[in-house]
């Protein structure tokens, strides 16, 4: 198709670039987005200055009354120490007068221990004291026995805390929650204690009291209460209050769900570097529990000059978040209100350019949907928006014939990808089907090899063996009568030994040891194979039930149906891993025309799924995880096939299992029994 003629360059004042210009330069849509955008940043900043400043004022209230909880409980210690009435105490030497003082003043202080440390190291305490610990060691008593009262922070650990009864040991007990971006831990529990730790100069010693913190939730509502009264925060917002032991939330009023307070979460990696590690104030956003709030954490010391935890006041970031954006909104529906002043001023200058752009737009979409005849119609003589319209179409008419020479091409490539693709599904299937055979031969072979490889190497020991006995025996003579019991217990282990090497082989090597069988009774043969399994019965709790009444000799080797009998056994048993009943029976029926004697063992187990009924007889295959190789069931198969009769599987899932055993009977007539 040839090319549109050329057109002459349009007159500047009649371009698309004057128009443009023209729009572009109006300061309405220059100037005023600018200062908007700038203006909006600085209120933006200054409010989250103000959010932080707030919150440090109130991080600073919070630990004003947690240095008074401290000075209250110095304070009270001290004038119990100097009071009078517990120097007469001690005076009269009535130790149960003093505890029973301490007592009193622990429960009206609100402690949870209160003892008097004299200095001849006896202890009165309130609850009485467990163990000869040397309570001086603290640096608290230290400067109690200089003369100095105090109270400080200290970590109690589980043997301190059990010095004044398992109860406080329980309180301090705070299982570990696992938490969102908190630093990786293995530990399960929180087991030591924040206490407030207490002691004052008193007649004869010191006087020491402690307060735990875990679980001390008067004392955290206490601070939120004083930090966030009612009405102080925006309307849907909540305050929080928290007492961190290291990075373990021991106190706080922060909700896990809507009645269970977060009780052992663990704060963010992020604050914890900073307040535990650096030793910093956090005054930042940060993710507390489940949402994110404005967060002030200051780290706590305790007497010997350890960060040992933090204190944390802090409130919901959404209700600001929400007042934030909800201003924003109001001024960019301002902005926008301005904006529909002026468009349509503005509509008058672009009609011109946005009809042919429209039209460009509606015929774009049109080939897109998959119309490659639509076009613009535009003459190409016009602005530089109809030229561009012209070309369009002659690209559009370019298009088309070259699609439809690619769909004929693509037609025809589909046909032979499609051709191409059944062929290698079939060549694909045919090689996983082989794959499979290939892999059950070469285990098997492999097995095969390395069982006759070991039944050789036994039978050459034992023939050794066997011969030098003879030796003995002979070269003893008379003498060997007096050690004849001892020759027949190694003469009788070295025949087991021979039949054990004996199955080995017939495993190896079955064709060369394929039999019809001497004739034995089944019920004789389940009787003898019980006791061989009984100990796992026992262990496992099952009950067994007999029903035998096959009267009729079997056309199969013992040993080989005592195989089958076993593992069948086991099976059963591994299927009731919590006990249950199993139940053997015989009966004689006629099958195929023949007498056939039936063996049925059927449990009360865990029962199969359909697709591991159809695979249970396949070699290899195990539900055992592990614990078996896979064959038993395979190899019992083949045993009883061998001998010319089958096994069957009936089970359903939690129902149980029942394999019964077609095993031909010897010239027998059948009876007229009962059912089995």
């Amino acid at each position: 198709m040839a090319e549109p003629a050329p057109t002459p360059p349009l007159a500047f004042h009649r371009s698309v670039r004057a128009r443009l210009l023209l729009i572009t330069l109006l300061p309405m849509l220059l100037i005023l987005p600018l200062l908007l955008g700038l203006t909006v940043a600085n209120w933006s900043r200054r409010f989250d200055e103000v959010l932080i400043a707030k919150v440090n004022g109130e991080l600073t209230i919070a630990h004003q009354h947690l240095a008074g909880l401290l000075e209250n409980r110095g304070a009270a210690i001290a004038a119990l120490g100097q009071s009078a009435l517990l120097a007469r105490t001690i005076a009269r030497g009535d130790r149960s007068a003093t505890e029973d003082l301490l007592n009193a003043s622990r429960q009206g202080l609100g402690l949870d221990f209160l003892y008097l440390d004299v200095n001849d190291g006896e202890i009165v305490a309130s609850p009485p004291v467990v163990g000869s610990k040397n309570n001086r060691e603290w640096p608290v008593v230290e400067a109690a026995l200089s003369g100095a009262q105090g109270a400080v922070i200290d970590l109690f650990d589980p043997a301190d805390l059990a010095r004044f009864g398992p109860a406080l040991v329980e309180r301090a007990r705070i299982p570990l929650i696992p938490t969102s971006e908190a630093v990786p831990t293995e530990r399960r529990q929180e087991t030591r204690g924040m206490m407030v730790h207490a002691a004052a100069p008193a007649p004869g010693g010191v006087l020491v009291g402690g307060m735990l913190l875990n679980r001390n939730l008067g004392f955290i509502d206490q601070i939120n209460d004083l930090v966030y009264p009612a009405a102080s925060l925006t309307e849907g917002s909540i305050g929080t209050a928290t007492l961190f032991l290291e990075d373990v939330r021991i106190s706080t009023n922060v909700r896990l769900f809507e009645d269970v307070r977060a009780l052992g979460t663990r704060v963010s990696a992020a604050v914890r570097s900073r307040v535990l590690d650096e030793g910093r104030v956090w005054l930042d956003r940060a993710f507390v529990v489940n949402d994110w709030y404005v967060s002030a954490y200051e780290p706590i010391v305790d007497s010997f000059g350890q960060r040992v935890g933090m204190l944390y006041v802090g409130f919901l970031e959404a209700p600001f978040a929400e007042a934030r954006w909800r201003t924003l909104r109001q001024i960019g529906l301002g902005f926008v209100a301005i904006l529909l002043l002026s468009i349509p001023m503005l509509l008058r200058w672009a009609r011109g350019i946005f009809r042919p752009l429209e039209q460009m737009n509606a015929t774009i979409r049109q080939v897109q949907a998959g119309d490659l005849g639509a076009r613009t119609g535009a003459q190409g003589n016009g602005d530089e928006i109809d030229r561009v319209a012209g070309h369009l179409d002659h690209l559009l008419d370019e298009l088309q014939e070259r699609d439809q020479s690619l769909r004929g091409w693509a037609d025809e490539l589909e046909s032979r990808v499609a051709d191409r693709t059944s062929e290698l599904e079939q060549a694909n299937h045919q090689l996983e089907m082989t794959t499979r055979q290939l892999i059950v031969s070469e285990k098997l072979a492999a097995i095969g090899e390395i069982t006759a490889g070991v039944a050789h190497e036994i039978n050459n020991p034992l023939a050794v063996i066997q011969g030098n006995i003879d030796v003995i025996h002979d070269d003893l003579g008379p003498r060997a009568e007096t050690l004849k019991t001892e020759f027949t217990l190694i003469v009788e282990q070295i025949q087991a030994i021979n039949i054990l090497v004996s199955k080995l082989l017939q495993f190896a090597r079955p064709e060369e040891f394929a039999q019809s069988g001497m004739g034995h009774s089944p019920d004789e043969v389940i009787r003898d194979t019980l006791p061989l399994v009984q100990h796992l019965l026992t262990k496992a709790k099952i009950t067994v039930d007999l029903d035998l009444a096959a009267g009729a000799n079997v056309g199969i080797n013992q040993t080989e149906l005592q195989q089958v009998l076993v593992n069948l056994m086991i099976n059963a048993i591994q299927a009731m891993p919590q006990g249950g009943r199993l139940t053997i029976g015989s009966r004689i029926r006629e099958r195929g025309g023949k007498p056939m004697v039936r063996i049925r063992v059927q449990d009360t187990g865990v029962g199969m799924e359909e697709d591991v009924k159809r695979r249970i007889f396949d070699p290899f295959f195990t539900m055992k995880h592990g614990a078996g190789t896979g064959l038993g069931l395979s190899i019992s198969r083949n045993l009883i096939s061998r001998s010319g009769g089958e096994i069957l599987v009936s089970s359903e899932p939690g129902e149980g299992a029942t394999f019964d055993v077609w095993v031909p009977a010897v010239a027998v007539k059948v009876p007229d029994q009962g059912s089995l």
